[in-house]
């Protein structure tokens, strides 16, 4: 029963907002008294950091699965991007800027993981794009994953963008493909270029 509510509240914080979605909501949808719901959940924030540590451990779980399916390392990037697009389709505004502002203890241990999910990720996509001869051999591997992460989180960080998530994922591939171009060889550029033409169809 604790799954079942972990998951239909990860959808519903997702589809609806952190904090539009009440308890009253999720204990509805799920066909249960409030009472019931605080039995496994003592109050909104601990459900929040549930359903988001649920939500980072599928994550994970999914770019583990991309990363076995031998994609070239430009294609694996965008296939891991693909994968967030899908799960945030039906959210107006990012999860993340909504975490900030309303659960922001929440939103620090999640960028807590998704460091170490984004640093681990990154480190091997960059040797592996060395090794296919799609990035360059000269590139500073510790000093390119630190740039590129500071460019993805700094757009939840920063005032400048919109929070509404479609604007969001279009700024997170603009920023996947200045990535790419800054390390790529021209091979990779080639592939670059390719994935590129395949989400402009989509």
């Amino acid at each position: 029963m604790r799954d079942k509510i972990i998951n239909k509240a990860g959808e519903m914080f997702l589809t609806l907002g952190f904090k539009s979605t009440t308890m009253d909501d999720i204990a509805k949808e799920l066909g249960m008294s409030k009472k019931t719901l605080y039995k496994y959940f003592s109050n909104k924030t601990a459900l929040v950091d549930a359903s988001t540590e649920s939500v980072h451990n599928t994550i994970s779980e999914t770019i583990d699965m991309v990363k076995s399916q031998n994609y070239n390392a430009v294609e694996e990037e965008f296939a891991v991007k693909a994968i967030f697009k899908e799960m945030f389709k039906n959210a107006k505004t990012s999860p993340m800027y909504q975490l900030k502002k309303y659960y922001p203890e929440t939103y620090t241990k999640l960028i807590e993981r998704e460091v170490c999910m984004f640093r681990d990720c990154n480190v091997d996509n960059l040797k592996k794009g060395i090794e296919q001869g799609l990035y360059r051999a000269n590139i500073k591997g510790d000093l390119l994953v630190n740039f590129y992460f500071t460019l993805v989180f700094g757009v939840f960080e920063s005032e400048l963008y919109s929070n509404d998530m479609q604007e969001v994922m279009e700024i997170e591939y603009e920023i996947l493909e200045y990535h790419i171009r800054a390390i790529a060889t021209p091979k990779g550029v080639q592939e670059l270029e390719k994935q590129l033409k395949n989400i402009n169809k989509n």
